[in-house]
């Protein structure tokens, strides 16, 4: 559904809202939250305490982002 915004026509704020949940980026986005969270959990558990979401997120750029992109990628190639 479209609303009229000035001179143009704009898509309701409920569409706006649903492109962006079902675009491949945000889907992307959420399952490499997804891995860094699990990440935090598994080095949170060895050091014995909570190492916070920053620091996961950095280790897990830095250690796996590229192994786990290429695999996606391979994944999506494949289906």
């Amino acid at each position: 559904m479209y609303k009229l915004a000035g001179n143009q026509m704009e898509p309701a704020k409920e569409d706006a809202t649903e492109l962006v949940k079902n675009s491949v980026l945000y889907k992307e986005f959420l399952a490499e939250r997804e891995e860094i969270l699990r990440h935090k959990w598994i080095e949170s558990e060895k050091a014995g305490y909570d190492i916070g979401f920053e620091r996961a997120l950095l280790d897990w750029i830095v250690k796996h982002r590229s192994a786990w992109r290429e695999r996606r990628q391979k994944q999506g190639k494949g289906s």
